[in-house]
C-alpha cells in the first residue's frame, strides 16, 4: 500500500481545510479576490462578439493550423503537442520556434474588421522536465528523480531555469508541474510524479510553481523571465490502479486528502491554470464532473484561474465527440484542448451558444477567466515574442548555469541501494569498463517527453545538442583521475577491467504507452552482462535507468553495487560526480537521494511488503546493509501460456519488435521506426486515443518482426487477432511467417480493403511450431496497413487455414 493512502486517515479534512497551505513558505498567498482586472474584463466582454468569445475557448495544435487560421478564428491559445514542432519538424532548431511564435502572434494581432478589441493569444507547451521539446535545451531529471532529492529550493531553481529557456523561444505557458500522487507504479506516468507521498508532492510542486511563475507579490511575478504554470492533472490521476485514463475510486474525502491536497499550496501560490485529468473519480470522467471541477476546485479550494482540458479529453465523455461536447464547458472547463477537430468544435460551440444550450453567462464566465490570466500575465502589454526581454538569447538555452543546476539535481537524485565490498566510489585511477544499453544513450537516460512525446525511438545522441551521456561523464571523471574508461557496446574487453559499470533499464515511454501489468523488469540485456562479469570475478556497478521502481532482484543479487538513477536527463556527468572518486578513491560527492517511492519486493501486483521502504537510501558514510535478494518470479516462468498483447492501446511492452529488409534488421522502439533501407516505415497515429495505432508503409518487400518474450509458449488452439484497416488491395503477397512456415494472408486483406476497421482471427496452428520465437508479417512494395491491435488469444476461432480470416 502506498504511503499517500496510508496517510489519508491521518490527514483527513485538515489538509483540505488548509493544512498544506500553512506550510506554504515565506511567500504571501496569492489574492484570488483581487479586483484589479474586473473593469477591464467587463469592458472587453462587452465589446467582443460571440464568435470572438468562442474562439477564446479553442486550443488547437500548431501542426493543424496556419497563421491565416489564427487570424480567422482568433484562438485564445494554441499548443505544441509532444510530437509537434515548428514547421512540422520535431527537431526544429530554437530560432524556428521563435519565428513561428512571431508569425502566430502577428496573425492574432491583426485588427478586427469591425473594430472589436484584439485579444492576444497564448502559446502553451509541455516543458515537463525542462524545455525538452527543443534541441539544445537543458533536460532536467524527471519528477520521480527530483522527488528523491527532497530539495524544494532546487525545484524552485529548476523552475526558474525552465521558465527562462521557454521565454527564449517566445512561448508563454507550460503544462507543468504534475501534482499526481502515484499510488501504483504500473502507471505509465509514474515518473511524472514526485512521490507516492502527498506531503512531498505538495512541497516540491509548490516550489516548482514559484520557480516558473515567480512568487506572488514579487516584482517579477509572471514577468518576462517567467511563464504561466499548470497544476495537473486535476485530480486523482495517480490513483487509478496503474491504468492511464482509469478510475480512481474510494470515499471522496479520502481521495481529496491524498490526491487533492497538493493543489492547495499550488493555488495559494497563484498557479494560473489547472488541467483536467483524463481519468475519472468513482466512475465520473473529470472533464465532465461539475461537482469537482466547479464545486471542489473553485468552491472549496478557491481557484480563480482557468481550467484547460487535456488532449481531446472532452471527447471521452459519454455522448461527446472531439468536435461536440458542451457538457465539458457546462461542467467547468474553460479551454478545450482540441488538436485537430477545432474547426467543427468551434462551429458547434457557436451554434450551442446561439441556441441556448450554452448560456451566455457561462460563456462570459469562461472567457473572463481566460482574460484574467492574460491580464495577470501582462500579455496585453507584451511586444511580439521576438521583442521580449529574453527572446533569442540563445546562450541561455542550455546555458552552463542551467546545466549545472541539472547536474546537481542528478547528483542528489541518485539512490544507493547496494554497495558490497566498497566497490563504490570508483577510484579515478581505475581501469573501468562501461557497458549496457543505457551507457551511451542520452535518449534512454532522458526518457519520455524528450525531443519527441514518447522519447527514444530513432533519436540519437546527436539530437541532444550539448548533452552528456553517462559514459561521457564517467570517461571525463576517470581521465581526470588518471584512469581509463572504455565503452563496450557488447560488454567485451581485451584488458581485464578493475570494475565494470553496467547501465541498463527501461526504454523511453510516455502516458498510456508506459502502462504495465506488473513490475517485473524483463529486459535481460543488463542481467546477462552482470552474469558474465560475476562469472569472471569482475566487480560490477549497476546503474538502473527507470521511470519507476521495478522488480530487479536478479540484477540486485548479481551486482556488487546498485544505483537507482531514475531518468537523469541531459547531464550525465552528475552520475559520475557521485560514482567516481579522486585518484586515491576518496569520494568527491556522497549519495544523498532517498526513495520517494516504495521499492517492490515481489514482481506481481500486490506483492506484500517492500524490498526497500519509502525514504530508504544509503551513502558512503552510511553503507547499505548486506542482504540476500530473492530472484524467483513466477511471471518469468519458462512455461507460460495465455493471452499475449503484442500491440494494444499504443503499447507493445510485452514483446520487442523489429523491421527487416534486404539491408538487415532495425529495432522498433514501441513499434515506431523503420527498417535499415526504409523498406518498411512504421509511424504512430491517433485511432481512439493519442498515437494508439500504427501505420505500416512498405516501399519494398520487408517484414515486421514480433519477438515472443522469454518463456512464453503459444497454447494449443490459439489465434492471432488483428484489428486493421487498409484502403487498397495489396499488389503482392502478404504473409504471416514463423519457424520457417508461411501462411498467405493476401485474401484476408483483399477482402478487407476499403471497408474500414476490421478484425481478423488467424489460427496460429497454421504457422506456429514448437521452438518458434517470433512472428513475421511480410508485405510487398506499395502496401499501406494500419494496425490498432495485435493479440495472441488462447481462444480458438477455428482451424481452417484456407482463409480469408
Amino acid at each position: 500500500m502506498k504511503r499517500g493512502w496510508m496517510m489519508a486517515a491521518a490527514l483527513g479534512l485538515s489538509v483540505i481545510a488548509g493544512g498544506c497551505a500553512a506550510d506554504a513558505g515565506d511567500a504571501p498567498a496569492y489574492d484570488w479576490a483581487d479586483s484589479r482586472h474586473d473593469a477591464r474584463i467587463a469592458e472587453l466582454l462587452s465589446q467582443m462578439s460571440v464568435e470572438a468569445k468562442v474562439g477564446q475557448l479553442i486550443m488547437p495544435d500548431i501542426s493543424t493550423i496556419t497563421p491565416e487560421d489564427v487570424t480567422r478564428y482568433r484562438f485564445g491559445s494554441i499548443l505544441n503537442g509532444g510530437n509537434s514542432g515548428a514547421g512540422g519538424n520535431d527537431e526544429a532548431p530554437a530560432p524556428e520556434w521563435l519565428a513561428l511564435a512571431d508569425a502566430m502572434w502577428d496573425a492574432a494581432m491583426q485588427p478586427m474588421p469591425d473594430g472589436p478589441p484584439v485579444i492576444p493569444m497564448l502559446w502553451a507547451t509541455d516543458a515537463v522536465h525542462g524545455h525538452s521539446n527543443i534541441p539544445g535545451a537543458t533536460i532536467f531529471p524527471h519528477n520521480i528523480g527530483l522527488g528523491a532529492t527532497r530539495n524544494a529550493d532546487l525545484m524552485r531553481r529548476i523552475g526558474e531555469a525552465t521558465a527562462v529557456e521557454i521565454a527564449v523561444t517566445g512561448i508563454d505557458w507550460t503544462f507543468a508541474p504534475t501534482l499526481a500522487v502515484a499510488t501504483d507504479d504500473r502507471w505509465g506516468r509514474t515518473y511524472e510524479s514526485f512521490s507516492e507521498d502527498t506531503d512531498l508532492v505538495s512541497e516540491l510542486g509548490e516550489a516548482m510553481i514559484v520557480g516558473l511563475q515567480g512568487a506572488p507579490g514579487s516584482a517579477d511575478f509572471l514577468g518576462q523571465r517567467r511563464v504561466i504554470a499548470t497544476a495537473k492533472h486535476f485530480f486523482g490521476d495517480g490513483g487509478t490502479g496503474g491504468l492511464d485514463r482509469g478510475d480512481t475510486r474510494g470515499r471522496l474525502e479520502d481521495l481529496k486528502a491524498v490526491h487533492g491536497a497538493p493543489y492547495i499550496p499550488a493555488i495559494n501560490q497563484g498557479v494560473q491554470s489547472v488541467m483536467a485529468s483524463f481519468s475519472s473519480i468513482n466512475g465520473a470522467k473529470m472533464h465532465g464532473d461539475a461537482p469537482l471541477l466547479t464545486g471542489y476546485l473553485r468552491g472549496e479550494m478557491g481557484f480563480g484561474g482557468l481550467v484547460v482540458g487535456d488532449w481531446n479529453g472532452h471527447g471521452e465523455l459519454a455522448g461527446c465527440t472531439n468536435d461536440n461536447c458542451p457538457q465539458s464547458l457546462l461542467a467547468g472547463l474553460d479551454i478545450y484542448m482540441v488538436p485537430e477537430d477545432w474547426r467543427r468544435l468551434y462551429a458547434n460551440l457557436l451554434a450551442q451558444v446561439n441556441d441556448g444550450t450554452i448560456p451566455m453567462e457561462r460563456l462570459d464566465e469562461a472567457v473572463g477567466r481566460i482574460l484574467r490570466v492574460k491580464l495577470e500575465y501582462g500579455l496585453f502589454d507584451k511586444p511580439r515574442p521576438s521583442e521580449r526581454e529574453l527572446a533569442g538569447q540563445w546562450a541561455l538555452l542550455g546555458s552552463p548555469e542551467h546545466r549545472e543546476i541539472a547536474r546537481q539535481a542528478v547528483r542528489q537524485s541518485l539512490v544507493l541501494l547496494k554497495n558490497e565490498g566498497g566497490v563504490l566510489p570508483i577510484a579515478g585511477s581505475a581501469n573501468v569498463l562501461v557497458t549496457g544499453p543505457g551507457a551511451d544513450s542520452i535518449a534512454m537516460q532522458a526518457g519520455g517527453w524528450s525531443i519527441t512525446w514518447q522519447g527514444g525511438g530513432e533519436l540519437t545522441n546527436a539530437d541532444f545538442t550539448g548533452a552528456t551521456s553517462i559514459y561521457a561523464g564517467l570517461a571525463e571523471a576517470i581521465a581526470a583521475g588518471g584512469g581509463t574508461a572504455t565503452l563496450s557496446a557488447d560488454g567485451s574487453y581485451t584488458a581485464r577491467p578493475d570494475v565494470a559499470v553496467v547501465v541498463f533499464g527501461e526504454e523511453p515511454y510516455a502516458e498510456f504507452v508506459g502502462d504495465r501489468e506488473d513490475l517485473a523488469f524483463r529486459d535481460e540485456a543488463g542481467l546477462e552482462l552482470l552474469r558474465r562479469y560475476d562469472a569472471a570475478g569482475i566487480p560490477t556497478v549497476a546503474v538502473f535507468l527507470s521511470g519507476r521502481p521495478l522488480w530487479v532482484n536478479r540484477e540486485l543479487a548479481l551486482a556488487d553495487a546498485f544505483v537507482a538513477a531514475w531518468l537523469p536527463g541531459s547531464e550525465g556527468q552528475g552520475v559520475a560526480d557521485v560514482l567516481v572518486g579522486d585518484a586515491s578513491g576518496a569520494a568527491r560527492h556522497d549519495f544523498t537521494g532517498k526513495l520517494s517511492f516504495t521499492w517492490p519486493a515481489a514482481c506481481a501486483p500486490g506483492g506484500g511488503e517492500a524490498l526497500f521502504p519509502f525514504g530508504a537510501g544509503w551513502s558512503y558514510a552510511d553503507a547499505p546493509p548486506a542482504r540476500d535478494f530473492n530472484a524467483e518470479c513466477t511471471l518469468l516462468s519458462t512455461d507460460r501460456a495465455g493471452q499475449l498483447r503484442l500491440f494494444q492501446r499504443g503499447l507493445n511492452a510485452q514483446v520487442s519488435a523489429a523491421a527487416q529488409d534486404a539491408s538487415g534488421n532495425a529495432t522498433l522502439a514501441n513499434l515506431v521506426g523503420a527498417s535499415p533501407a526504409r523498406s518498411l516505415i512504421v509511424t504512430a497515429f491517433d485511432y481512439r486515443a493519442q498515437e494508439d495505432a500504427r501505420r505500416l508503409v512498405w516501399t519494398a518487400p520487408a517484414s515486421l518482426i514480433l519477438n515472443m518474450p522469454q518463456g512464453y509458449r503459444v497454447a494449443e488452439g490459439s489465434s492471432l487477432v488483428l484489428t486493421y484497416s487498409l484502403d487498397a488491395v495489396p499488389n503482392g503477397r502478404v504473409q504471416l511467417q514463423a519457424s520457417g512456415r508461411s501462411l498467405d494472408l493476401t485474401s484476408t486483406f483483399t477482402l478487407g480493403a476499403g471497408k474500414g476497421w476490421r478484425t481478423s482471427r488467424v489460427p496460429l496452428a497454421c504457422v506456429w511450431a514448437d521452438g518458434a520465437s517470433a512472428l513475421q508479417l511480410r508485405g510487398p512494395a506499395g502496401l499501406t496497413l494500419s494496425l490498432a491491435e495485435i493479440v495472441i488469444s488462447p481462444e480458438s476461432f477455428g482451424t481452417d487455414c484456407g482463409g480469408p480470416f
